[in-house]
């Protein structure tokens, strides 16, 4: 790994990166959130998306990603919380990326082991720096990404804020919203207005009873999980994530033949396929229902270095109308019942399956439908009885209109 003294830099490659603020687990330690800002040449953000951190974990133009931290492990364990960066997506006018980390539960002088790496895509060391000599500080610049030479360079500049993120994002021209101000007395409950009167309206005709299918809900929220691996590995996930409900995968492994991901059942045996990829560079999407009685295990499988992210429901694509993408994705479709028309540019299999709650809610099973399954070139429409996800698998370009 290339330790980086204090205002060195080096240079870095314009690709994806891994950016990781580390540490130290154990009773009573703070845990540390990594965020970066995007910066022009003025030194400031251009609005409040050029901060991106566990609560805006995607910055617009897609170059800034929080990716959240490797799943908890032992006291005593490293632990660690992951920003993804595409050095070659960072729109002109930023000049610089500033990497920073706050703390939740006290001062990183109560931090342990406290370090910032960075790695490329397939977590070859790029830079390393040990973040040593904190007290009371609630938030840390650790250094910065910056263009040179029409290339970037990686420069560390420790430097402490004792208030927190917030203090540290307003230096940078974050505009942060004041708490709401207090009710005044204790107990006190300001009284609502009464409501303007209006006439009754008239009683509706009776009407036959008509199921409507819900709307995909989000799904609970919890902190994204990393997993990291290479060739088959059984991936034992967070007993905490929410029982019953569906969490969306995201994959990543380059250089590799085949690469795979299923589920796993009570005694630890392969169970369901849910993502099959035969591309070199794999940066792919599916979902996975989280048993009721158990925690959700999965088994991944690739001939090169992987990456696998277990996050909310909420940060799949939703979309109404219409939506595009590349190969392999999940996304939520929150439209009525109607057609959806496909397309796809590639030479393999392209497969739809639709995936929705099961009517009753007792039912432990997602209900899946085959929408779309053809090799090559296609051009169908299929039928769909409301809202649901859709896991799509192709090789190409794709895409998917609502037809009216």
């Amino acid at each position: 790994m290339n330790r980086i003294p204090e205002g060195d830099d080096v240079p870095v490659p314009p690709q994806a990166l891994h950016v990781a603020a580390g540490w130290q687990t154990g009773h009573g330690v703070p845990e540390v959130d990594v965020s970066a800002l995007l910066l022009d040449a003025a030194g400031r953000v251009r609005g409040d998306a050029d901060l991106v951190f566990y609560n805006h974990a995607d910055h617009p133009s897609g170059s800034v990603r929080h990716l959240g931290r490797s799943a908890p492990g032992a006291p005593g364990d490293r632990a660690a919380d992951w920003l993804w960066l595409d050095l070659a997506r960072v729109e002109p006018d930023v000049a610089r990326i500033v990497v920073a980390a706050s703390a939740d539960g006290g001062g990183f002088g109560r931090v342990p082991g406290l370090d910032v790496r960075v790695t490329d895509a397939a977590g070859a060391p790029v830079a390393y720096r040990p973040i040593g000599g904190a007290t009371t500080e609630t938030a840390f610049v650790f250094g910065a990404f910056h263009r040179w030479d029409g290339g970037w360079r990686f420069r560390t500049a420790v430097r402490g804020y004792a208030s927190g993120l917030a203090g540290l994002a307003t230096d940078f021209g974050i505009v942060v919203e004041p708490p709401p101000p207090p009710i005044p007395g204790p107990g006190y409950v300001p009284p609502a207005a009464p409501p303007p009167y209006a006439p009754p309206a008239p009683a509706p005709a009776p009407a036959l009873p008509v199921r409507v299918p819900a709307p995909v809900p989000s799904g609970a929220e919890f902190r994204p999980a990393v997993y990291r691996g290479r060739g088959k590995e059984t991936v034992h996930c967070d007993p905490r994530l929410p029982a019953g409900g569906w969490v969306l995968l995201e994959v990543e492994s380059y250089h590799s033949l085949l690469t795979t991901v299923g589920s796993c059942d009570a005694y630890g045996r392969s169970e369901d396929f849910l993502l099959t990829a035969y591309e070199d560079d794999v940066r792919a999407r599916t979902v996975a229902l989280v048993p009721r009685s158990r925690p959700l295990t999965l088994r991944v499988d690739a001939d090169a270095p992987w990456t696998l992210r277990v996050l909310p429901l909420s940060h799949a694509r939703r979309f109404d109308s219409h939506v595009e993408g590349t190969a392999h994705d999940l996304v939520v479709y929150d439209g009525p019942p109607g057609v959806l028309d496909f397309t796809h540019h590639g030479e393999g299999r392209f497969a739809v399956h639709r995936h929705a709650a099961p009517e009753d809610p007792l039912h432990d099973d997602e209900e899946r439908t085959r929408l779309v399954d053809e090799v090559g070139e296609v051009r169908v429409g299929a039928p769909v009885a409301g809202p649901g996800l859709l896991r799509i698998s192709g090789d190409g370009p794709w895409k998917c209109v609502v037809r009216r």
